[in-house]
């Protein structure tokens, strides 16, 4: 009986030690494209992303997350062979990207290591419903070019014309339309001029002379008064947390600025 050369038998020997590497490649990865490994990881971290965007895991899911993930390496495989990695718009974009992601990083980390507390949440909650006021102001109001003129709308108005169709004529087009309403608001709403005049009127009563702003000349009525009911604190934490965020990102910027060396 004839046997096999050396040779072909030590190849099928290669072969098979290699098939539990080649087994545990295959269990590892989605898929190899061209000896480049896809690893299953990354299907996971993509599935991971649709499925919090409400999207079902299901098999057909993952096999089209597969199939993306692959047409992707095949599109970046074909880029690096034409050489386009080397390509200097293409590099200062790729630049870009690092910075922004390192960046993301770092104030993830630094978020991470100075974390909002709740006694600041708590104090800062405390400040804002301190400079809103007590009080709230529901106010109409004519806004008009000149002085002249705000002083006819005056004087209209105390002859009985009705504040509200007068309004029409305001510049404020978006008051104007529903009789120069300007709903419930706290004085710090407004500029400062609008808000001292609103602020010292009587209930029902209307500026004696026009007030001048920035914006022009302004006619103003009082409607009511009530006290301030700021929101619950859990209403606005997210919005409060985010803005103490912003300030130890900036902290950490001007820290880190006044220690470079900026020629």
């Amino acid at each position: 009986m004839s046997h096999p050369p050396l040779s072909l038998r030590l190849a099928k020997l290669a072969a098979a030690a290699l098939l539990p590497v080649a087994s545990f490649a295959l269990a590892q990865n989605a898929a190899v494209v061209n000896n480049k490994p896809i690893p299953k990881q990354k299907v996971d971290e993509f599935v991971e992303a649709l499925v919090a965007q409400g999207r079902p895991d299901t098999p057909e899911l993952r096999a089209a997350v597969r199939d993306e993930l692959i047409a992707r390496e095949l599109f970046v495989q074909e880029a690096e062979t034409k050489g386009l990695p080397r390509n200097t718009d293409v590099q200062r974009q790729l630049e870009n990207v690092r910075q922004d992601i390192l960046i993301r990083a770092l104030i993830r980390e630094h978020l991470k290591a100075n974390p909002v507390k709740d006694t600041e949440l708590q104090a800062e909650y405390d400040k804002m419903r301190q400079q809103a006021g007590e009080k709230e102001y529901r106010a109409r109001h004519i806004l008009v070019e000149s002085e002249d003129e705000a002083k006819r709308i005056i004087a209209q108005l105390k002859k009985g014309a009705k504040f509200e169709e007068l309004a029409k004529k305001s510049k404020d087009t978006g008051s104007a339309q529903s009789g120069g309403d300007l709903d419930w608001n706290t004085p710090q709403t407004f500029v400062k001029e609008f808000s001292d005049a609103m602020v010292a009127l009587e209930k029902g009563k209307t500026t004696e002379a026009p007030v001048k702003s920035q914006f022009g000349y302004h006619v103003i009525r009082l409607e009511d008064v009530r006290e301030a009911k700021a929101p619950p604190l859990e209403q606005v934490r997210p919005q409060i947390q985010q803005e103490l965020e912003r300030r130890r990102v900036q902290q950490l910027q001007q820290d880190l600025r006044a220690k470079a060396k900026i020629q």
